[in-house]
């Protein structure tokens, strides 16, 4: 028999810790109450209540009218998943702008449904022009074009108001991962005539990592149900004729998802409920604070810790016309370790940024101030700790500039207010 000591697991008591990394953060407190709530049965007409309640407050974030808007049980990565596993056929063209590691992820995945992928790619620190794209549609004839919005591996922020009507023109899906910039940047999925786009909860929207919310338009839903159809067919015999329709995963079929979700209430899986209740509270609480303001405030405070960077003496990464409101990359100053500031930062200071990865790793630090922690304390709080420990090791600072330049921007916005 296995030798367990009990007594020494103790109970999860994790340490204090400031997240002002590229995510996950912070989670705020009245999403982690209502995470603490007691469970209910799935087909409690309690617990449909609120899946309908969440469809409508996902509606209200996505700024979309679309009816298949719902959460997809797992991390982001699933809502990712599940959309291109249920709308991509072996043989399929899509096509990637690539502009960060996020991009690469999106190939990986199609790659593994047998997509043809087709890439286009930019420097990591730049963005696509839409010109730029619309030529590879046309030499492509993609199928689908999957595009990140807010890619956190470079910070930048990929416009994708002019994507939309480029794909109606040339008969294109247009799938979109927000991520990381759900919540903290514009996103208009109808005005922008975005097809489908996933996201996730521990960014912007102030909570935990383990739901991903989606929306599906009527052009991305009747793809994935000519392919369920389809399906129902030839479910029996592996090798019959029209097998490249089949959807292989049973988990992250989209047609079995909405089946669950809507009036049918037709059985896949056991809802997350304990997540579905923290992604409800997600929503509400920036639908109350109103997503105009929430995505003023992650600009607030990105702008705040931007001027207090560059007051430093520290250079910033990338295309800063086209940075995310709510991750800075910081380039890692010459003779500095990066690693050596970010464990001062953590042990001394219990403040954790980011590292980075791929050709960024090692030349940049990537500083995020996002959801319950896009506030004023945590910016002045993490440009302090960072001062006093880039001085320690030898980076000298011009001491009080970078607050003062941060407490700048905070007065001018309070200016603009009261004007």
């Amino acid at each position: 028999m296995y030798d367990l000591d009990i007594h020494n697991f103790k109970q999860i008591n994790p340490p204090h810790r400031l997240l002002m990394g590229p995510g996950p953060i912070n989670a705020d407190p009245r999403v982690l109450r209502a995470m603490s709530t007691q469970l209910v049965g799935q087909y409690d007409p309690a617990m449909t209540h609120y899946m309908n309640e969440v469809m409508q407050l996902y509606r209200g974030l996505f700024q979309t009218e679309n009816r298949w808007t719902m959460l997809v049980d797992g991390t982001s990565r699933a809502g990712i998943e599940a959309i291109l596993v249920s709308s991509i056929q072996p043989g399929d063209r899509v096509l990637v702008p690539v502009f960060g590691r996020f991009g690469q992820l999106l190939c990986e995945i199609a790659r593994r449904c047998r997509a043809e992928v087709h890439t286009i790619e930019v420097p990591w620190g730049q963005v696509f022009d839409p010109q730029h794209i619309e030529d590879a549609i046309v030499k492509v004839r993609p199928k689908l074009l999957l595009t990140v919005q807010g890619d956190t591996s470079t910070t930048m922020l990929q416009p994708l108001q002019e994507l939309g009507e480029i794909c109606r023109r040339h008969d294109v899906l247009l799938y979109t991962d927000a991520t990381a910039s759900f919540g903290g940047n514009e996103l208009k999925v109808d005005e922008w005539k975005i097809d489908a786009v996933s996201a996730g909860l521990q960014k912007c929207l102030a909570g935990p990592s383990g739901s991903s919310p989606i929306t599906l338009n009527d052009r991305f839903e009747e793809v994935i149900r000519r392919r369920k159809c389809v399906e129902e067919g030839i479910r029996t015999d592996a090798h019959v004729q029209g097998d490249d329709e089949f959807i292989y995963s049973n988990y992250f079929d989209l047609g079995m998802i909405m089946d669950y979700w809507g009036p049918e209430r037709l059985n896949h899986h056991t809802e997350a409920t304990t997540m579905l209740f923290g992604a409800r509270e997600c929503a509400r609480i920036i639908l109350q604070e109103g997503l105009t303001e929430t995505i003023a405030r992650h600009e607030l405070h990105g702008n705040a810790l931007l001027a207090g960077i560059q007051h430093m003496g520290l250079n910033t990464f990338g295309d800063l016309e086209h940075r995310m409101n709510n991750v800075l990359g910081v380039e890692i100053p010459e003779n500095i370790h990066g690693e050596e500031v970010r464990q001062m930062l953590l042990n001394d200071f219990s403040i954790e940024i980011g590292t980075s990865f791929g050709p960024l790793q090692g030349k940049i630090w990537r500083i995020g101030t996002m959801g319950y922690n896009a506030r004023k304390d945590c910016v002045l709080q993490t440009l302090t700790a960072l001062e006093a420990v880039l001085n320690k090791l030898g980076f000298s600072t011009k001491q009080g500039e970078a607050m003062q330049a941060a407490w700048n921007v905070y007065a001018s916005a309070m200016k603009g207010e009261n004007s």
